[in-house]
């Protein structure tokens, strides 16, 4: 394991800000998406932070030598169902396995939690994120085109049972 490597729970001063722009920014850079992406990470972002029950809730990020790099949220959709959130990894910090690191934690938690599902939301264009997902045992469960962020895009859901014991080890 690479000691320059840290998954940690969020929760330092500058973490949400710092969701936020970094969504803003690697999206804009890599799929030319608008500030409505930005507004819609900043919803999510300020939602979890103004009320969430850390018993069935949480954030983590991920750095490498101190920097943040990564995170995803973990958050409820119902009473038996986690939403993974907003999964990032830094073009910088890619190729070492975070992205899989974030998800692993995500899943491990919403199972802690009692969850049964977890569901998560994405876009076409994120064909790393996607690989990421399919290999901890998510299944594409539905699929329809929007215009979302300045882009025509299909959207997709994907789920995973939680009881199944389907993560990757």
């Amino acid at each position: 394991m690479d000691e320059r490597i840290r998954i940690r729970r969020l929760g330092r001063p500058g973490d949400l800000g710092w969701v936020v722009m970094a969504h803003g920014e690697q999206y804009a850079a890599e799929f030319g998406w608008d500030t409505t992406f930005e507004a819609l990470v900043a919803r999510i972002v300020a939602d979890y932070a103004g009320d969430h029950d850390p018993s069935r809730e949480a954030a983590w990020i991920a750095e490498v030598d101190g920097r943040r790099v990564g995170c995803v949220f973990c958050v409820a959709a119902d009473p038996t169902v986690a939403q993974l959130r907003i999964l990032l990894v830094d073009p910088s910090a890619r190729g070492q396995g975070l992205g899989g690191r974030l998800v692993d934690e995500c899943l491990a938690f919403a199972r802690r939690a009692g969850y049964a599902r977890m569901r998560l939301w994405t876009n076409d264009p994120l064909v790393a994120a996607r690989h990421v997902y399919l290999s901890r045992g998510f299944a594409l469960t539905g699929q329809e085109p929007h215009h979302s962020f300045g882009a025509d895009l299909v959207g997709q859901v994907y789920e995973v049972d939680l009881r199944a014991g389907t993560e990757a080890a």
